[in-house]
């Protein structure tokens, strides 16, 4: 499996960074008679999500929302310390804790591109929703249908973030174990 799809399982980042339909990890044996089809899901790509009339969930959320748009969409991570805390605690079993974990892990291992012009957010969002400490962003995921050869099938991925004094602390969401890249064949064999 290349960087990149590696990257699509185990991606911390927005849905803006997804291209195509990214294969799961490991697929689900085939059903016996039809095959259900559940509805899409759609989002909006709209930053009044990440607001709140409470100030400190609209301080979080307002972080969730540079976390999405400079750090995960616009690979920025020369500006993490302005959201996330040092000892950033990372659930995500593809990166290690640590603000510095995180920032290797997308600059180095997905060698991530900056770019510099980042002014709004182009994922499409379906819910920001704030409790406590907490925000969870939700947004749409696409991926091959095993079941289909060729086809897709819509469903969901989530991020969520606990907060200390307005920065990210905590993080979780549903990736798995990605599997190591599959060698290239050296000299076209």
């Amino acid at each position: 499996m290349k960087a990149t799809a590696v990257f699509r399982l185990a991606v911390l980042s927005s849905a803006a960074l997804l291209a195509g339909c990214p294969s799961e990890p490991t697929a689900p044996a085939a059903p016996a008679g039809p095959v259900p089809q559940s509805a899409p899901v759609v989002g909006r790509a709209d930053e009044s999500m990440f607001t709140d009339t409470d100030p400190e969930l609209h301080r979080n959320k307002q972080a969730t929302l540079h976390i999405m748009r400079e750090l995960l969409q616009c690979g920025q991570w020369d500006r993490s310390g302005e959201w996330l805390t040092d000892q950033y605690i990372q659930h995500n079993p593809n990166a290690n804790s640590g603000r510095e974990g995180v920032v290797f892990f997308f600059t180095q291992v997905m060698r991530q591109p900056r770019t510099a012009q980042c002014d709004r957010l182009t994922t499409e969002i379906v819910a920001v929703t704030a409790e406590d400490d907490l925000v969870t962003v939700i947004w749409p995921r696409n991926y091959e249908d095993p079941r289909r050869p060729g086809q897709c099938y819509s469903t969901t991925w989530f991020d969520t973030w606990r907060f200390v004094d307005g920065k990210a602390d905590e993080h979780w969401d549903p990736a798995t174990v990605a599997p190591p890249p599959t060698p290239e064949p050296c000299g076209g064999r």
